[in-house]
C-alpha cells in the first residue's frame, strides 16, 4: 500500500469513528483551492467510490488579495473537469469587519460559514465539509489555553458538530502536502497565511514549530490525543451538569401560579443547600449553563460573572449581583434567584451612565497596607504606594500596574467608559498626544459589544488605565518617579490575578 492509499484510510477510519457520512448523503465542502482543503476534496472524491454520496464545492473569494479571484478560477475549472457543481460567493470582508466592529479574521469566518451554509441549501446538502487538520486543532488548543479558556475551549476542534464535519482532522500538515505529492495535485498558496498579522499565524509560525523542533517532537499528534481525552470528559462532564441542574434547580415562567412561583420575570430559582453539595467543578459549570440559556451565544458571558455569581452562596446574608443585560442574580436565604431587574434598577453600562467605584486616595489612608476597593462583579482591587528608591523590578502580571503617584492630583475612580474619555500615547517621535477612548477602541478592534464592559480607571475624563488593554503613558513611571501606585486587580477577591476576560496588554 503506497503513502497517499494509507492516508486515505486514515482519514475513512477517522470518518467512521464519528459517523460523519453515510451512502446517499448529500455534502457541500469548503474549498479554498489550498492544500489543506484540496486534500479534503479528492479524498471525499475517493470516499465516494466506496460509499456513494452527492457532492458540491463552494468556494469564497474575501477579496483581500490581488490573485484571490484566480484562486476561484481555479477552482472553479478544477470542478468543472471532476463534473462538480461549484457554488461562489464573493464577499468584501474589509467592509464587513467594519460594519460589525470585529476583526478580519472573524468576519472572514463568519463570511465562509454563511456560504457554506447557503450552498448547502441550495444544493439540498445536510453536511458541509471543511478542512481543518491536526495542526489547526493544536493552534486552537493553544490560542484558547493563552486566552484562559475553560475545559471546552482546550477541546480543541470537534470532528463533528451539528451539519459540520471535518474528515481531515486527523491529517498533519506534512501527510497532507505528501499526499498531493505523490498525487501529482497542485495547489494554490494564500500569502496572508504566511504573514503573523493574525494571532493564530504566529502561532503556526513560531510557537508550534518550536514545540516540534525544541521541546517534544511529535507534539502535534499528542496534542490531538489530548484533545480527543478533553472532549470525552467534557461530555462526561457535561451530562453530570444537566442531572445536578435537575436536582438544584427549579425553573418557573412568570406569573406562575401556587406558593412557589416566582415573581414577574424570574428565570430560575437554585436551592443554595442542594448547590453547595455538588463538586465545585459541577457548580461553575451549573451557573455557565444557566447563564447561556440567558444569552444565547454567551459572547458576553466571562468568568468575571460566575465568580460573582459563587459569591451568593459562599458567604453568608441575601445580597444581589448585577449581571448584563438587565439580569440579577439575589440572595434568598436558601435560594438564589436569577431574574430581570426591576426598570428602576440600573441597566447595562452605557457611554452616559454605567458603574462607578470611587478611589479616595490623599487622605492619609493609602500606604503599604492595600486599599481594597470593591468593584462588584468585577471583584475587588488592591492599591497600594511604594517608594520608587526601594521597588525597581516593575510587575510584568497583567492584574498589576504601576502609576506615578505625584502625577495623580485629583480623585480616581473605576468605572465603565464615558463620553470624553481619552488616552495619552506614545506619539511615535518621543512625545505624547491624546486619543479618544472611543478611537482606540476602534482601531484596536475591541467588538462594540465589549467596549461597555471592560473597566476603567480614570482621573476625571483621563484613563490611567484599560484593564486588559492598556495604560497611559502619562502616568507610567520612569526615572523620576518619587512614588508608585500599584494597582492590583483581583476578579474573586480571593487573591486570583488572571485577567481573563478583559482583552490584551500593551
Amino acid at each position: 500500500m503506497n503513502n497517499a492509499r494509507r492516508t486515505e484510510e486514515k482519514v475513512f477510519s477517522f470518518m467512521e469513528e464519528h459517523h460523519m457520512l453515510k451512502a446517499g448523503d448529500r455534502v457541500v465542502a469548503g474549498i479554498s483551492g489550498g492544500a489543506d482543503s484540496l486534500c479534503l476534496l479528492f479524498v471525499l472524491l475517493e470516499w465516494a467510490k466506496r460509499t456513494p454520496l452527492f457532492l458540491a464545492v463552494v468556494h469564497v473569494d474575501h477579496g483581500l488579495r490581488q490573485e484571490s479571484g484566480e484562486d476561484a478560477r481555479y477552482v472553479e475549472a478544477l470542478c468543472r473537469s471532476l463534473e462538480i457543481p461549484f457554488y461562489l460567493t464573493r464577499a468584501d470582508v474589509k467592509a464587513r469587519a467594519e460594519r460589525d466592529k470585529c476583526s478580519e479574521e472573524e468576519a472572514g469566518r463568519s463570511i465562509r460559514y454563511e456560504a457554506f451554509s447557503q450552498a448547502a441549501e441550495d444544493f439540498g446538502a445536510g453536511r458541509i465539509a471543511v478542512a481543518h487538520n491536526s495542526n489547526d486543532l493544536s493552534e486552537t488548543m493553544l490560542f484558547h489555553l493563552f486566552r484562559g479558556s475553560g475545559l471546552k475551549g482546550l477541546c480543541g476542534i470537534p470532528p463533528v458538530r451539528d451539519e459540520i464535519i471535518r474528515p481531515i482532522l486527523c491529517l498533519e500538515r506534512p501527510e497532507i502536502e505528501g499526499y498531493l505529492k505523490e498525487r501529482g495535485i497542485s495547489w494554490r498558496k494564500d500569502a496572508t497565511n504566511e504573514e503573523d498579522d493574525y494571532t493564530r499565524n504566529r502561532i503556526r509560525h513560531h510557537i508550534l514549530p518550536y514545540a516540534e523542533n525544541e521541546i517534544a517532537p511529535g507534539c502535534v499528534a499528542r496534542m490531538s490525543r489530548t484533545a480527543r481525552i478533553l472532549s470525552e470528559t467534557e461530555d462526561y462532564l457535561e451530562v453530570q451538569t444537566k442531572e445536578a441542574l435537575k436536582r438544584c434547580v427549579r425553573a418557573a415562567s412568570p406569573g406562575a401560579a401556587g406558593e412557589e412561583a416566582l415573581k414577574e420575570g424570574a428565570f430560575a430559582v437554585i436551592d443554595r443547600n442542594l448547590f453547595v453539595k455538588e463538586h465545585p467543578a459541577i457548580r461553575a459549570r451549573m451557573l455557565h449553563c444557566l447563564l447561556k440559556e440567558l444569552w444565547p451565544g454567551h459572547k458576553d458571558m466571562e468568568y468575571v460573572h460566575i465568580q460573582a455569581m459563587m459569591t451568593l452562596f459562599t458567604q453568608e446574608g441575601n445580597r444581589s449581583v448585577s449581571l448584563p443585560f438587565g439580569m440579577n442574580a439575589r440572595r434568598e436565604y436558601d435560594k438564589v434567584i436569577l431574574e430581570k431587574r426591576a426598570p428602576q434598577d440600573r441597566g447595562a453600562p452605557s457611554e452616559d451612565r454605567g458603574e462607578f467605584f470611587p478611589v479616595f486616595i490623599g487622605t492619609g489612608e493609602l500606604g503599604e497596607t492595600p486599599l481594597r476597593v470593591g468593584l462588584g462583579v468585577w471583584g475587588e482591587a488592591e492599591l497600594t504606594l511604594l517608594l520608587a528608591e526601594k521597588h525597581r523590578e516593575v510587575p510584568q502580571r497583567e492584574c498589576t500596574k504601576w502609576f506615578d503617584y505625584d502625577k495623580i492630583n485629583k480623585p480616581l475612580v473605576f468605572r465603565t467608559r464615558q463620553k470624553g474619555d481619552y488616552l495619552t500615547l506614545s506619539d511615535g517621535r518621543g512625545g505624547q498626544m491624546h486619543k479618544s477612548l472611543k478611537d482606540y477602541m476602534i482601531t484596536e478592534k475591541i467588538p462594540k459589544d465589549k467596549r461597555e464592559r471592560i473597566l476603567v480607571l480614570a482621573q476625571e475624563h483621563h484613563v490611567l488605565w484599560l484593564a486588559g488593554w492598556r495604560i497611559s503613558e502619562y502616568y507610567k513611571i520612569n526615572g523620576n518617579t518619587k512614588r508608585i501606585l500599584q494597582v492590583q486587580l483581583r476578579r474573586d477577591c480571593g487573591g486570583s490575578e488572571t485577567e481573563e476576560g478583559y482583552g490584551r496588554e500593551h
